[in-house]
């Protein structure tokens, strides 16, 4: 088969880093990440590793794009166990798999994101049996008629990487809008401190040559997002790295220093909503 060549600096290519990111965690560590859809993914594609994913940082960095995505799913196959039948919905799909890895058989999968994003995986993956794709923006919430969402089943969102490019305004509204018309639901999302805006500004965004994106939502103190909705009945800061399994000896001494660091300091948490 003929591989899709992926030109720098295109709308692909933005998409592919992360995915990379996993891929490249999973071939070091194929027990502890095993997301098969993306290594089926890369032996389609003719793509150039940029330089800021090879050494320490760019190791640390997979490791923690692919510490995300085993989060989110943990969370989605938590919530699955109580709600076989719930919708598992994808907020800002970019290429991730994650509902083919936690698919029971019975819940259905959606994945959110822009039209020609959308258009990319539809090339790249398709979809399959209850899973559907959707072409929004999320901060349209006409796509919430979309969602075959019935109380009795529930429903379970997840986030990787999507709000910290969102205004601090547009977040409330939308995560208001949906705790109140999602009853029953979770929302699962990862941010970072206000401080590690900065840091992740510079140190990633700047690194990748992405001089045109902006970062703005962070979260300092949890317990200030249920102020934000009186259908939002819990929310809790679990840790990034550490909160859905323990931290593995072979990352190096000194990566997991810097992996309890982010985890303590709160510059990596992943959060999560529940809606009356």
């Amino acid at each position: 088969m003929e591989k899709i060549k992926i030109e720098k600096g295109t709308v692909q290519e933005t998409l592919l880093i992360p995915l990379y990111g996993r891929k490249y965690a999973m071939d070091l560590y194929p027990d502890l990440f095993m997301d098969h859809d993306c290594q089926a993914l890369f032996d389609r594609i003719d793509f150039t590793v940029p330089d800021n994913m090879k050494g320490m940082l760019g190791n640390i960095g997979c490791i923690m794009g692919a510490t995300r995505q085993y989060d989110m799913a943990s969370a989605c196959r938590a919530y699955l166990k109580a709600h076989p039948n719930a919708c598992v919905v994808n907020l800002g799909c970019g290429l991730d798999t994650t509902f083919r890895q936690v698919d029971n058989g019975k819940a259905k999968g959606y994945n959110l994101d822009f039209p020609d994003t959308i258009a990319i995986r539809n090339e790249l993956l398709g979809t399959r049996e209850r899973e559907f794709n959707i072409a929004c923006d999320l901060n349209d919430i006409s796509w919430f008629d979309q969602i075959d969402f019935r109380p009795e089943d529930g429903i379970v969102f997840f986030a990787s990487g999507v709000f910290y490019y969102f205004k601090m305004t547009d977040v409330e509204k939308l995560f208001a809008a949906m705790a109140e018309h999602f009853p029953g639901g979770k929302l699962v999302f990862d941010a970072t401190k206000k401080k590690g805006l900065k840091s992740m500004l510079k140190t990633w965004l700047k690194g990748f040559e992405m001089k045109d994106i902006n970062v703005y939502f962070s979260v300092d103190d949890v317990h200030t997002l249920k102020e934000w909705s009186g259908h939002i009945s819990s929310a809790v800061s679990n840790p990034y790295l550490t909160g859905y399994r323990p931290l593995d000896k072979r990352y190096g001494f000194i990566t997991n220093i810097v992996f309890r660091y982010l985890d303590r300091s709160k510059m990596c948490q992943i959060i999560e909503l529940k809606f009356d």
